[in-house]
């Protein structure tokens, strides 16, 4: 079932323009945080609410990029950029809510990404990894311009990937069993969005290699300070 039949065209226009709003958000306040300048802050607003979705468009050949034919969505991002240079304070104040919100653009996206994915002819696995870079690839692309380790790979960060990929492949596994419905794809999209809350609520964090305790780290550490 084609992206566009499953929602309302509207409503989902709009939910993407939320989506992007809030993404766009969070990369101009860790700007902010970088002492960036007002183009820096423009420049990693639009790169994560949109770099994802232009990946993804990129790579499944859907293009030009929905970013750059929709005027809505190129503007939304320098929307976030002047309310965070002027309230930056105050957005950083309820930083909790803005999670949330962030949390429900990762579920409409992957969802979303990974159905466009397929519907573009990639593979369930492929349309996975699609559903996965969609969410999380403009965050992966706004630590890497602020020159720091992607929060997705992070072992000290509550788990993202992993809300993102059980999203996208409970949307591959409707696929294959032809239940793609948009009360099933809202399902998937709640599932990844509850998973992300309950990563923030409990601290969930992804396991690091078998048997590497703290202290061997803070050893190796040790060691390259001495060195």
């Amino acid at each position: 079932m084609r992206v566009d039949t499953l929602f309302n065209p509207t409503l989902q226009h709009w939910l993407d323009i939320a989506g992007i709003f809030v993404f766009a958000v969070s990369g101009a306040l860790l700007a902010v945080r970088r002492n960036f300048d007002v183009f820096g802050i423009a420049v990693l607003a639009e790169v994560t609410g949109l770099g994802g979705g232009i990946f993804r468009d990129v790579v499944i050949g859907a293009v030009p990029p929905a970013a750059f034919t929709d005027l809505g969505y190129f503007l939304t991002p320098l929307v976030s950029t002047a309310l965070v240079f002027f309230l930056h304070p105050q957005v950083e104040r309820i930083n909790k809510a803005v999670n949330v919100f962030d949390a429900a653009g990762l579920g409409l996206f992957c969802v979303t990404g990974t159905l466009k994915g397929h519907e573009y002819g990639l593979g369930l696995t492929s349309s996975v990894v699609m559903g996965l870079a969609t969410a999380a690839g403009g965050g992966v692309l706004r630590d890497v311009l602020a020159n720091e380790v992607p929060s997705l790979l992070r072992w000290d960060r509550e788990i993202y990937a992993v809300p993102a990929i059980v999203g996208s492949s409970a949307v591959a596994l409707l696929i294959h069993l032809d239940e793609v419905r948009p009360t099933t794809a809202v399902g998937a999209a709640l599932l990844a969005f509850v998973l992300r809350l309950l990563a923030l609520r409990y601290n969930w964090r992804a396991p690091r290699a078998w048997k590497r305790s703290s202290a061997t780290l803070d050893a190796e550490r040790a060691g390259s300070d001495r060195a």
